[in-house]
């Protein structure tokens, strides 16, 4: 099979999971099966990519022409196919873990809600192989517009308001701010084109290009920088597959994306050195890290203490672009990927506790981890990787971005980073802690684990934080042509 048959594939299948679920709707053990057949199907076909490529770059797969500059067109780069690699193999766990979680919990609109799902997935493979920023764009809003039924989908007054405030500040940020970036860019240089090195030098010069920057780094709302954060936990009135979706596998995964993608091609990672335009980037995303890492410590509600973590380890990779060196940039790349095995276990052993015990908050885990141990196990293996503690992989990411700091001597980083930790072990740990370590309550004495589609998701995401503890060299030397001179 052919790189560029496919790159279409890879969409094309889940938007074909999508009619699937429509036409099934009333048959839900095969819509269910269909579906998983396109999960396994879409990541098959992006390990044929991996196999036809490697880590190099392929040859521009042209759609169709909008204007002389302007295409429509996909190729394959190693941070892209890493992300396609990513989304489309949690997405097989994720959709099992769906399963289990929608009807032990008896949740309403099955059809509608793994529709939706496929269609997220299709769009982030647009995203992951998007050859420049026009197409990146295109996809990225049908992220969001594929994602919102998703937010909404419990229909409530508290889950109506928390899917406007998502599609609100999302569609406000991208098109008020980033498609503006957009613009200027194609009128500065005559081509969005995802270029080694960037295509913005010799065009730009002195304050404009960290007023571009800006446009780029708060139009792109899907990173969770502050301010423009507020609808990360808002969607939190979601499923708990949503937040696994949004945390992990899609949303916000294609905002740091994006982000890393406009640092390393549209600006380049020397030309942010060499001007300074990104140093002010570098201490609103530290500012971030820790600012939310104390709203953290203040939520009682397992899923809010969990999104406000994902807003600071969003800003990791924020700041590894920002630092403008290639170790930094290559940190923010790798920890896409320990991020992502690490949190969506966290929001997944959350579902778990939930779907078994009804309980949400912290302060309500005392002796579950005794009943549950399958999924507490799991959930103390994912927080030691968000935490960065060896052997497991969010240690080797964290690493990489502190080795960034100290390339460009900004010690104050590496203390941030430090600090950071510090923070993740006082709001994570606790929930293990009460779990485990704190005496039963009269009403756990009837609590077990929930289902297996409900906890064996989030042990196979945790045995993952090990695993690619010991091949992270392999997973560095893969993203190495991406700052390569």
């Amino acid at each position: 099979m052919e790189t560029g048959t496919a790159i279409l594939l890879s969409m094309l299948i889940p938007f074909l999971a999508v009619i699937s679920n429509i036409i099934l709707r009333d048959k839900p053990n095969l819509r269910d099966g269909t579906t998983l057949a396109a999960a396994v199907a879409t990541f098959l076909v992006v390990l044929k990519i991996l196999a036809n490529e490697g880590n190099g770059t392929s040859e521009t797969l042209v759609l169709f022409q909008v204007m002389p500059g302007l295409d429509l067109a996909f190729n394959v780069e190693p941070l892209g196919l890493m992300f396609a690699i990513l989304a489309s193999g949690l997405w097989i766990l994720t959709h099992l873990y769906g399963i289990g979680y929608m009807r032990e919990n008896n949740e309403e609109h099955h059809a509608r809600f793994f529709a939706c799902f496929a269609f997220a997935i299709a769009s982030v493979m647009g995203i992951a192989f998007s050859a420049n920023m026009f197409t990146l764009f295109l996809f990225y809003e049908a992220l969001t517009i594929s994602t919102y039924p998703l937010v909404a989908h419990k229909g409530t007054p508290e889950a109506i308001k928390g899917a406007r405030t998502y599609m609100g500040i999302l569609m406000g940020t991208s098109i008020g701010l980033q498609l503006v970036a957009i613009v200027w860019t194609f009128s500065l240089t005559g081509t969005l084109d995802f270029t080694k090195g960037g295509i913005l030098e010799g065009h730009i010069a002195g304050p404009m290009v960290a007023v571009l920057l800006g446009l780029y780094a708060f139009g792109i709302g899907k990173a969770a920088l502050m301010p423009f954060h507020r609808w990360l936990p808002a969607a939190m009135v979601a499923p708990t597959p949503v937040s696994a979706l949004l945390h992990a596998v899609a949303v916000v995964k294609a905002g740091v994306f994006t982000m890393l993608k406009v640092g390393i091609y549209i600006f380049g990672i020397d030309f942010l050195s060499e001007t300074g335009a990104s140093e002010w980037l570098m201490w609103l995303a530290a500012f971030s890290i820790v600012a939310a890492s104390v709203v953290a410590l203040t939520k009682d509600n397992l899923k809010a203490r969990l999104a406000y973590s994902t807003i600071s380890q969003l800003s990791y990779i924020t700041l590894g672009m920002a630092l403008a060196s290639s170790m930094g940039a290559l940190g923010g790349g790798m920890h896409i990927a320990t991020h992502a095995l690490g949190k969506i276990t966290l929001f997944m052993c959350a579902g778990s506790i939930y779907v078994a015990t009804h309980k949400t908050e912290v302060s309500q885990m005392s002796g579950l981890g005794r009943k549950m141990p399958i999924t507490f196990i799991a959930f103390l293996i994912g927080a030691l990787s968000i935490i960065g503690l060896p052997p497991f992989a969010g240690s080797w990411s964290k690493w990489l971005l502190i080795v960034g700091a100290a390339d460009t001597t900004q010690w104050v980083m590496i203390g941030v980073l430090m600090v950071s930790s510090l923070l993740n072990i006082a709001y994570l740990l606790p929930v293990v802690a009460k779990g485990f370590f704190l005496g039963d309550r009269s009403d756990t004495s009837q609590m077990q684990e929930a289902g297996p589609l409900v906890w064996a998701p989030p042990a196979v995401t945790a045995a993952g934080c090990v695993i690619l503890f010991f091949y992270a060299g392999a997973l560095l030397e893969f993203l190495a042509p991406i700052v390569a001179n």
